[in-house]
């Protein structure tokens, strides 16, 4: 009887997750031609802080300034045209740093932190963790690399209940993303690690070092490291 009770739970699970999967993927393939109206993040935001408004507006790759895709690529994932999704490469250099005595760093790419602000949470656990890589690798798949980065640059935070790269535009240099400079891409980009803390409108001296290390980088990747993509 336990044995017949077991093996009936077992499919039901099975079934339960094949069905969560499945209901996943559509929704991944749906937004590959539908913007996503929100977030986790942002629906996470206005729960937190209902008094508060949210700023956002969704504008196309085509009116964001080619600096700020190269600005992000150059700060958060150089190998970003060449993974499927995770950066295996870069997980097994950030473990080896850490067995050498050095801090563990992240290694997240552009596509799991796009899966993480569309539909994760944030948090550190193993568990988000799996999820989060698992739900890139399906998200590389099933979009081009061209709209990874049009919904990333779109749903980031780049400062509190100020997100996607229109508004932030807009609210720190008072012009639309079309018109970012380099500086600006990268002053933008060098916050995207901690938004709540990091301030583009008052950078730190923390914040002006990686501005500068961001423009370096872009530099070393040139302009057209991206083409193809854009």
């Amino acid at each position: 009887m336990a044995s017949t009770t077991g093996r009936k739970f077992l499919r039901f699970f099975v079934l339960a997750l094949g069905i969560a999967v499945a209901l996943i993927l559509s929704v991944i393939l749906l937004f590959r031609f539908v913007n996503p109206p929100t977030s986790a993040f942002m629906l996470g935001y206005q729960l937190q802080h209902p008094d508060e408004s949210l700023a956002h507006e969704w504008v196309p790759l085509s009116d964001i300034s080619p600096w700020m895709p190269l600005a992000v690529v150059a700060s958060e994932d150089q190998r970003f045209p060449h993974h499927a999704g995770v950066d295996f490469k870069a997980i097994r250099q950030a473990f080896t740093e850490y067995r050498a005595g050095e801090g563990l760093r992240g290694a997240s790419t552009i596509t799991q932190q796009t899966t993480k602000n569309l539909f994760l949470w944030n948090g550190r656990s193993f568990v988000r963790k799996a999820i989060e890589a698992v739900l890139a690798v399906g998200l590389d798949g099933l979009w081009p690399k061209q709209r990874v980065l049009e919904v990333y640059l779109n749903i980031a935070e780049f400062g509190p209940g100020i997100y996607g790269v229109e508004a932030a535009s807009q609210a720190y240099f008072g012009k639309p993303a079309r018109n970012l400079s380099l500086y600006q891409a990268a002053r933008l980009a060098a916050v995207l690690p901690n938004p709540g803390v990091l301030s583009v409108s008052s950078p730190s001296a923390y914040v002006q070092e990686r501005v500068e290390w961001i423009r370096g980088q872009m530099a070393q990747l040139g302009p057209g490291y991206l083409r193809g993509l854009l």
